[in-house]
């Protein structure tokens, strides 16, 4: 083993040097030995950015405009001696600057494990077998399989490569992939003419290679020369942009009518500046919604959160908004709109069809020629079918998945498709691995998904024979004979072209198989396998829809939400899942050479007209996307592969798949699933809906309390009559209503119609005309209240004290009555469930009753905020006009609805 103090040349070492120097083997390592190795080196992961001190994250929280105005209003409070109201503004001011301080801290956590859960996974030989692990579990010594799309996940020194190209913007800044190959190169070599080498970050953009992990963690290249250390992703998205825009202006009018009060008082009504100033201070502290930034970053968080549980992992925070606006998903067939568990169903030689039985990856089934539509019901004896024998084999020869039971259950390592290969061959007794060890590979074109083929070449019965699998239109161009029983004979084009269609009728994808003698080749070109091929035949292979993606496909339908298939598979085996899942539009199917052949106004004519886009190629997704986007609509686009890199950038939301993808496209995309699934696309598109409507609901409930308490000081001053709510009382209010009330809403349950509205307008503005209206209208009935019950113990006989007991419990009950109002903006709450189905509502309810009760009698509590214990007949009054601010915004919900509330959003 080497000195890690002292850094090897790795890429001056032959291959054998480099595993001589590891004391590793082409067969990997043993397991014992990897773990110790792990143990002795660590982790293969760089260090995480330091966190901001907590000290410095805490003083962070006072950078808010609403804030500072408190902070000043609290310093001359106690420069004009008000002592108990400088220290209660103080406390409450804290108090809001440990919510958001404390749920910052848990915000980056929730961060930090959504990093943990998108760490890369590395394909790895251990004792000769392939596995999946996770990369940071890598050690020198281990050997490496990566693929087009991967991302490296250690330094690597390349022991094969085919056709490998990789990108190491990341290293180096040069753009252009660098070709590689296993050729030691001079010590003294440039980062990027190391071609024998492959480093950790960098992206493979072409081709396969093996390698011998050299460096791990902050060994690697990426580790010494670059300082990958990020900050947290902060939890600032335009949602919390726009409500910090609008509490600057709300900052503004707050000021400007504290001011003008206070001066009318001291100026009109001859008022001691002193308790002007005070009023103009009680007026500022009642209206500041202090609360509501850390209340709105709450409720984003527990929507991310949420979509976490649910397999949808937020990358990019924005897109938690993006999502309720989603009109198109664009998403790809396999594995998301179907299970990924292929299966190889029907196989059609030359001499007829033969069905195979049995289904998933477990090699059990036997083969049954089809024989009028129908299998008959004995089995072949594969003995005698020496060319269904021989197309076996080829399909396992030139195939890179493995087959393997682990725990009980049979697993594929690679393509589905191929594993799909692999098992039929299985069922057959030709297992993939004496068929490879007795025919062993000497050269390969890799699958790409511009060339729609794979080729290699081995020595079969002492003669070199190329083989190729691809799609079968690709094939077919490429064949000029097809390998019958009695030798070889012309293809006849339009019989293949329809035993394809018949195929691709039933749902399945099709693949052909070919082959060709060659002579004197080793190392295979384009040129070599593009000509003179003899068909052996047509696979077909099952992919059934998820259960879940079809009633995933009816929801999107209900919500204004067009899902659009986007696959390589033949226009009919698309077409014909389509129909399984329900699509809207599946009379017809556009190819990828329908879509290169097409204008972009040509295509945005037929976007909104077709569901279902065939033989597309990933650089065909980019134009679809620009094609919706230029029709208006809002999109979500799923990828898996490098080339999807484009697409998912220029989707409204880029969604990768999180087991098949690739971390070129997870670096790409704002979200990732977890699951593959789709319909895990249409829960997030709901939790998302969820998200924004419990945030304009909070918004909508905590304004007026602000707005209640605001006016009443206003008009109190303007009035010349005494205050109804002291500037000690009013911070009170504000803060329990905003701790307890306001954050229930955070917790409410989706609305039963949520996934039957429309789509939502991305440019609507967050508090329309609608909700401008409710606030300005439960601010009047909260003022109307308060007044009311000041003027009313008044008037009966109680003192000052008393009075303004009664009126902060108004202002507070009532504000409570109105969270019930508010789980729904526009339905009737007026039933058991709109009243008593939230528990959130009624535990936060219950907690601020407990605090008023504690607030009103407690002694401590009277002499801090100068209350007064109530009588059972106050109460009853209270609780009369909280049930009549209940009850009034009922009726005013029922007039809008029978107005049909033209011009707002249906039902938000």
């Amino acid at each position: 083993m080497t000195d890690p103090a002292q850094p090897t040349d790795w890429h001056a070492l032959s291959t054998k040097e480099a595993l001589a120097r590891l004391e590793s083997r082409a067969e990997g390592l043993e397991r014992p030995e990897a773990e110790r190795r792990l143990a002795e080196h660590g982790p293969n992961q760089l260090k995480q950015a330091e966190s901001r001190p907590w000290w410095k994250r805490l003083l962070e929280q006072f950078n808010n405009i609403l804030m500072l105005i408190l902070l000043v209003a609290a310093v001359a409070s106690l420069g004009l001696g008000h002592t108990l109201d400088a220290a209660a503004i103080f406390g409450v001011v804290v108090i809001i600057a440990l919510i958001g301080f404390i749920q910052e801290g848990k915000a980056e956590q929730a961060l930090e494990s959504i990093r943990q859960m998108l760490s890369p996974r590395a394909n790895v030989l251990r004792e000769g077998r392939r596995e999946t692990i996770p990369a940071e579990e890598l050690v020198p010594g281990d050997i490496v399989m990566v693929e087009s799309g991967d991302r490296v996940p250690a330094d690597l020194r390349l022991l094969e490569a085919r056709r490998f190209r990789t990108e190491e913007a990341s290293l180096t800044g040069e753009s252009t992939p660098v070709d590689k190959d296993t050729t030691a190169v001079e010590a003294e070599s440039d980062l990027g003419d190391r071609r024998g080498m492959a480093y950790a970050s960098t992206i493979v953009v072409q081709g396969n290679a093996r390698g011998l992990v050299v460096e791990t963690g902050a060994q690697t290249q990426i580790g010494r020369i670059s300082e990958m250390l990020r900050g947290v992703e902060q939890l600032k998205t335009p949602l919390l942009r726009q409500i910090d825009r609008a509490g600057q202006v709300l900052a503004f009018f707050i000021l400007a009518a504290a001011v003008l009060t206070g001066v009318f008082g001291a100026l009109v009504h001859d008022q001691p500046v002193d308790e002007m100033f005070m009023a103009a201070v009680g007026l500022a502290v009642a209206a500041i919604p202090e609360g509501l930034p850390a209340i709105v970053t709450i409720g984003l968080a527990l929507g991310v959160q949420a979509m976490a549980r649910r397999h949808a992992i937020i990358r990019r925070l924005p897109a938690v908004e993006t999502l309720g606006s989603i009109s198109t998903i664009f998403s790809d067939k396999t594995g998301t709109l179907t299970r990924n568990e292929m299966t190889a169903q029907a196989i059609w030689l030359p001499t007829g069809e033969v069905h195979i039985e049995g289904i998933g990856f477990a090699p059990e089934g036997s083969f049954h020629r089809v024989s009028e539509g129908e299998p008959e019901q004995s089995a072949l004896d594969l003995d005698e079918n020496h060319a269904l024998r021989h197309f076996l084999k080829v399909g396992v020869l030139c195939n890179d998945a493995e087959l393997a039971e682990e725990e009980g259950r049979w697993k594929i390592h690679g393509d589905p498709t191929e594993g799909a290969l692999v098992v039929a061959a299985a069922k057959a007794g030709l297992t993939h691995a004496k068929l490879r060890g007795d025919h062993s590979r000497h050269d390969a074109i890799p699958f790409e998904s511009e060339r729609k083929y794979m080729a290699t070449l081995h020595k079969v019965d002492g003669e070199q024979l190329l083989m190729v699998k691809g799609a079968p239109d690709r094939l077919l161009e490429m064949c000029h004979r097809v390998r019958t029983e009695s030798g070889e004979a012309e293809v006849d084009h339009e019989e293949w072209e329809a035993r394809i269609h018949a195929l691709s009728e039933r749902g399945l994808r099709v693949l052909a198989l070919a082959e060709k003698r060659v002579s004197d080749v080793h190392e295979l070109a384009d040129e070599h396998a593009e000509e003179e091929l003899v068909l052996l035949g047509l696979v077909g292979l099952l992919d059934p829809p998820r259960d879940e993606a079809i009633e995933a496909v009816k929801e999107c339908l209900a919500a204004g939400i067009r899902p659009v298939m986007i696959t390589g598979d033949h226009a009919v085996t698309a077409l014909a899942i389509a129909r399984q899942l329900g699509f809207a539009h599946t009379e017809r199917a556009i190819s990828g050479r329908e879509i290169e052949a097409m204008s972009d106004a040509e295509l945005e004519n037929i976007i909104l007209e077709v569901d279902v886009f065939a033989r597309a190629a990933p650089e065909h997704k980019l134009r679809l996307v620009q094609a919706m986007q230029a029709k208006g609509g809002i999109c979500a686009m799923t990828g898996d592969g490098v080339n999807d890199g484009p697409a998912l950038k220029r989707a409204d939301v880029g969604v990768a798949m999180g087991i098949q993808g690739t971390e070129a496209a997870k670096e790409a995309a704002e979200m990732v699933l977890a699951d593959d699934n789709f319909a895990t696309i249409v829960g997030a598109i709901r939790e998302g809906r969820k998200v924004y409507d419990n945030i304009r609901k909070t918004i909508t409930f905590i304004l007026p309390t602000n707005g209640g308490q605001g006016l009443a000081i206003m008009l109190a001053v303007l009035a010349n009559s005494t205050l109804p709510v002291t500037p000690l009382q009013a911070l009170w209010v504000n803060m329990v209503v905003a701790v307890t009330l306001g954050l229930a809403l955070a917790f409410e349950h989706a609305e039963q119609d949520i996934m039957t509205r429309q789509p939502r307008d991305p440019d609507a503005s967050l508090l329309d005309l609608f909700l401008l209206w409710r606030v300005v209208f439960v601010s009047l009935l909260l003022l109307v209240g308060v007044f009311g019950m000041f003027s009313w113990i008044l008037q009966h006989g109680g003192s000052e004290m008393l009075a303004r007991t009664g009126a902060v419990n108004m202002l507070v009950m009532g504000s409570a009555a109105y969270l019930i109002n508010s789980r729904y903006l526009r339905r009737s709450t007026l039933s058991l469930a709109g009243i008593f189905g939230s528990r959130p509502v009624w535990a936060s309810i219950g907690i601020i009753v407990m605090l008023q009760l504690g607030w009103t009698y407690l002694p401590f509590m009277q002499v801090i905020f100068g209350s007064e214990g109530l009588g059972l007949g106050h109460w009853g009054v209270i609780l009369a006009g909280s049930l009549a601010i209940y009850l009034i915004v009922e009726i005013e919900k029922r007039v809008l609805r029978t107005r049909g509330s033209r011009g707002q959003p249906r039902r938000p």
